[in-house]
């Protein structure tokens, strides 16, 4: 069957988009650094182009963030990466992630764990990820429109939280909703200084532990900024 001009072959189109997505991940993810084999092959997977304005999806695989809507942006690949590598994931984990965006993250997430719960403070962001997810067809994630600083008390403990904006300290209901041994990977700071840290719960207390500079949009609620 011929392509008509200008027109490009849907399966040739997909081929591309694995090739840079391969490309992605060795050049601004591996060779950065990220190590855990799960990480990198569960973002070799995922069609980040399809969590991006279509406008922009030629920079999809590129090293960095990009914009989504609502001042909001897509983190760059190795950040996701390494953030996720930093929650120790064995596939067996309840995780709770703050900042949904349009998804990208939970569904790479939904491949290392048994079950992700979102929570996204902004409606037009949160449907578009429920709908990317849905059109995916995949099972293990949910996400609600909800000020996520307060987490999400009805499904706690989680075995790992991960947070994708920068709160000016760890807001304690998401300490609160740590299970016991829990991990929790957050970016603290101000909007022009931000460190990511990993929380560990100590029987009743936490362990931070400082894994590095991050740049994120700010975390906004009633335990983080204010708007």
């Amino acid at each position: 069957m011929v392509t008509p001009p200008g027109k490009r072959d849907p399966a040739a189109q997909e081929r591309e988009y694995a090739h840079q997505r391969a490309l992605m991940v060795d050049r601004h993810v591996a060779a950065r650094g990220v190590k855990d084999p799960r990480v990198l092959d569960a973002m070799r997977e995922v069609p980040r182009h399809l969590f991006v304005p279509s406008v922009i999806a030629a920079k999809a695989y590129g090293r960095g963030a990009l914009p989504i809507g609502s001042k909001q942006t897509i983190s760059q690949p190795y950040i996701v990466a390494r953030m996720i590598e930093l929650l120790d994931l064995s596939g067996n984990e309840k995780v709770l992630e703050i900042g949904t965006g349009t998804g990208y993250q939970a569904v790479v997430l939904s491949k290392l764990s048994a079950k992700v719960f979102s929570i996204e403070r902004l409606n037009e962001l949160a449907l578009r990820a429920a709908e990317l997810i849905r059109e995916l067809k995949i099972y293990n994630v949910t996400v609600k429109v909800f000020d996520g600083t307060y987490g999400w008390s009805d499904h706690a403990p989680f075995d790992r939280i991960i947070v994708a904006a920068a709160a000016p300290e760890v807001p304690e209901p998401l300490v609160q909703q740590l299970a016991r041994t829990g991990k929790m990977v957050i970016p603290i700071g101000s909007e022009k200084s931000q460190r990511l840290a990993r929380v560990i719960r100590v029987g009743t207390g936490i362990q931070i532990e400082d894994c590095g500079t991050a740049e994120f949009v700010p975390l906004v609620g009633r335990f983080g900024w204010k708007e």
